[in-house]
């Protein structure tokens, strides 16, 4: 292995991290929004949109993203709707997202008794108030190591944004491997770059989740 190689690509791999950062976390956030509005959907049981709801939840769990970015970047333009790859790599990401947390948040809106929300409502709490004072902060707590493991999921599905052209992490990697054919070079600097985007986010979940299992139970 060549140190001289690996200095001269790593500012190549710190603009490609930028960039993989930049709409992984655009993803997982719009994929935090698209999962609460669809577990709130179900938790209060809305006839016609719990349809819907279910519906894309089952469709985007049961397709790979490489599809579904397939189907966004080169099949919407054949109906007049085109998308940067940017944008589009972000909205992928996001519904792919929204789906596994939505029954991650679904799972922990569950393990909310009942009888919390009848107690909030019997205090003169509205039902909106109950929800957001009393049950979601519990089912939050819940859900912590679920959407802990969701975003680390999301950001590992970003390798594949490459194939609508977006120079990411794998983009960078596989280009100087075809340009320069310094495989291991390569590779390492890939391991090395994705361990710096997900092992803070590994170490922050652990930590987080531990501090809010004390909070609810103690020490």
């Amino acid at each position: 292995m060549e140190k001289e190689v690996i200095l001269q690509y790593l500012p190549m791999y710190r603009e490609a991290l930028l960039l993989t950062l930049k709409i992984g976390w655009q993803g997982v956030f719009l994929a935090f929004i698209f999962g609460l509005l669809c577990a709130l959907v179900r938790h209060m049981k809305i006839p016609v949109l719990r349809g819907v709801v279910t519906g894309y939840i089952e469709l985007f769990r049961n397709t790979p993203l490489l599809v579904q970015l397939f189907f966004l970047y080169f099949a919407l333009p054949k109906i007049g709707i085109r998308l940067s790859p940017e944008f589009c790599g972000s909205l992928g990401l996001g519904l792919l997202g929204g789906a596994y947390m939505a029954e991650t948040f679904r799972s922990g809106l569950e393990s909310v008794a009942p009888i919390q929300e009848e107690s909030a409502l019997s205090l003169g709490m509205t039902p909106l108030q109950a929800f957001r004072h009393v049950i979601l902060p519990q089912a939050f707590t819940a859900s912590v190591a679920g959407i802990v493991a969701n975003v680390i999921f999301l950001l590992k599905e970003t390798s594949v944004f490459s194939v609508i052209s977006l120079m990411d992490l794998m983009f960078t990697a596989k280009d100087l491997i075809g340009m320069y054919a310094k495989t291991m070079e390569c590779l390492t600097l890939l391991v090395v770059f994705y361990l710096i985007m997900l092992l803070p986010v590994s170490l922050l979940g652990s930590v987080l989740e531990r501090r809010l299992r004390h909070a609810e139970f103690g020490t």
